[in-house]
């Protein structure tokens, strides 16, 4: 089912894909008060169906949802189209949310959480896309960085290791390319949080450690170092030239 909730005259249009019906008029009327335009599915088909459709600029997605999970209705919406994914889960596990992040969400929020914060988060997602698209510009004559069973190109946001392609969400690329930029050298989380997702606080510290997690999944365990209490650094693989 597919609702409509009331629009601005701003072109940002966002997603919001909730099952509880009191929670998702309330996070409409949040966004819409931005003076963003808020539509909202009620199961992750719809929600899949309304992406094709709308074409938004942001998709706030609950994992728990019927007729498709939030997971998988995730998954077919990048697939279609890249677009920010923020996900919403219901418990504080951290391998639920690696497995989000994984399936190709950008950032994750457990609830409850406030409505000031959920905006702010939207807010830097949509930051993050803006600056995306200056920094793919300034780096298409970049230098591939090439570490031997490693290669990134940040030209094209291609990682291939050992000799395969590997799939990576936007956010994971601009985290390993910050970070392969200077290698071995210790990056904190509140730097990174600045350089990749564009906050200006500590608040999201959790939110890097997730996204970690997902590129070791992905790429090996030794590829990232953490440097505990401070950061993290990257590893160049072993036989590097």
């Amino acid at each position: 089912m597919l609702n409509t909730a009331t629009r601005s005259t701003t072109p940002r249009t966002v997603l919001v894909v909730e099952d509880e019906p009191t929670l998702a008029t309330a996070v409409a009327q949040r966004i819409t008060a931005e003076g963003w335009t808020a539509r909202v599915a009620s199961d992750g088909a719809s929600a899949v169906q309304a992406a094709k459709q709308l074409k938004p600029d942001l998709v706030i997605m609950d994992i728990m949802l019927p007729v498709m999970d939030g997971l998988e209705a995730t998954k077919r919406i990048v697939a279609e189209r890249p677009v920010p994914v923020l996900i919403l889960t219901a418990r504080d596990d951290e391998t639920d949310k690696v497995i989000g992040l994984g399936a190709g969400a950008d950032d994750y929020m457990t609830k409850p959480f406030s409505m000031r914060e959920l905006i702010a988060r939207c807010k830097a997602l949509l930051r993050r896309v803006e600056r995306a698209k200056v920094i793919a510009k300034n780096s298409e004559n970049e230098k591939i960085l090439d570490f031997g069973s490693l290669v990134i190109d940040p030209g094209q946001r291609i990682v291939v290791s050992d000799g395969v392609q590997v799939h990576l969400t936007p956010t994971e690329f601009d985290l390993l390319a910050t970070l392969a930029r200077k290698p071995r050298s210790v990056l904190t989380r509140e730097k990174l949080l600045e350089e990749v997702w564009d906050w200006v606080d500590a608040s999201g510290t959790r939110t890097v450690d997730s996204h970690v997690k997902a590129l070791r999944h992905k790429l090996g365990s030794a590829m990232i170092r953490t440097v505990h209490g401070v950061g993290y650094a990257f590893e160049p693989p072993a036989n590097a030239e």
